[in-house]
């Protein structure tokens, strides 16, 4: 019985530690945070433009009409136009090699980047070292109940050999 409790409470507490860490990992935060945005931008393209299902569908059916099916898509719709055009520049431009100065602002933006990352990760830290002492607190909280409860319960089984044995000398007198 005290042996099943000691194993489901480590058993918990392995995975409210795993859960923690898992939700304090400045991977997975950065992660959860490209998720939302992807989240976002995804839905409001599909507000914009509408749903791409049905020109995948006609791509994916038949690969020759896809410039037709881009065509139909952007037909009355300017903005449409307007993004496709955009992502065909963007893909040319993917395609030339990056010249001195698209190098060096680049790492300008990458440093900018960390720049402004390193709040949010000092604050992930902070709040996995709170979390994590709360988590310690209430660890040692519940291995002392456990070790009391284990006292108490060694204490009530031996009283309960001492009055057996005490029933069985008295039985054994009046015999």
């Amino acid at each position: 019985m005290i042996e099943k409790d000691i194993a489901e409470t480590r058993e918990d507490l392995s995975r409210d530690f795993d859960a923690l860490a898992d939700k304090v990992s400045p991977s997975r935060v950065v992660g959860r945070q490209v998720e939302s945005v992807k989240g976002t931008f995804t839905g409001v393209k599909d507000k914009v433009m509408g749903s791409a299902q049905g020109t995948g569908g006609a791509v994916a059916a038949a690969p020759g009409q896809a410039a037709s099916s881009v065509t139909n898509a952007a037909q009355g719709n300017p903005l449409a136009a307007g993004v496709i055009a955009f992502g065909l520049g963007w893909l040319v431009s993917s395609l030339a090699p990056a010249t001195q100065k698209e190098a060096q602002l680049a790492g300008q933006a990458v440093d900018a980047a960390k720049e402004h990352a390193q709040p949010l990760v000092d604050h992930a830290k902070s709040v996995g070292q709170e979390m994590g002492a709360d988590l310690k607190d209430k660890a040692t909280e519940a291995a002392t109940e456990l070790k009391d409860s284990a006292q108490e319960s060694a204490q009530h089984v031996k009283d309960e050999g001492q009055s057996a044995a005490d029933s069985v000398k008295e039985d054994a007198k009046g015999s």
